[in-house]
């Protein structure tokens, strides 16, 4: 993954994060909905993984007490296959048990195999489905849970997370 740098989202990453989200899903977040999260939603943590200075990659989660909600994770459609998500979800995982989760959901529709592939083989297990989720077209989800979350870094630090 040479050239490849996975940091936390900063505004100026909103364009580049929203035209991948528009590009990704069917019933997209707005650029909007990104920038809130990263001004005003307390519990929300985002990465991106960036290629040559360029943005092709995002995730995203809710942490509120031990749990984490993975909300978000896309790669741009010509960087996929090639390790980016892996990579990115691996990082993710990993922040969320700095930042002292226990576990790590999510929801997945129930037709994408390949990212249903990805969390399995990440630690993932389906542990129940949501009926008629996807409002685009009533598709199921697979709810997904990761319990085994990597150990903490003992160096870790982050301005909003430590404390004095």
């Amino acid at each position: 993954m040479q050239g490849c740098k996975i940091r936390r989202m900063t505004l100026p990453d909103l364009d580049e994060v929203a035209a991948i989200e528009a590009d990704t899903f069917p019933t997209p977040w707005s650029r909007q909905s990104f920038e809130q999260e990263l001004t005003r939603n307390v519990v929300a943590r985002y990465l991106v993984v960036e290629l040559d200075g360029r943005v092709i990659g995002y995730a995203g989660a809710w942490i509120i007490l031990d749990e984490s909600h993975i909300t978000n994770i896309a790669i741009a459609e010509v960087y996929r296959g090639k390790g980016y998500g892996r990579a990115l979800t691996q990082a993710l995982l990993q922040y969320l048990s700095n930042l002292g989760a226990a576990y790590a959901t999510l929801e997945v529709r129930k037709s994408n195999l390949r990212a249903q592939n990805l969390y399995t083989s990440l630690g993932f297990q389906t542990v129940g489905v949501r009926k008629r989720y996807y409002e685009d077209n009533q598709e199921d989800a697979l709810l997904m849970v990761c319990q085994n979350l990597p150990p903490v870094e003992a160096d870790f630090s982050e301005e909003e997370t430590v404390s004095g």
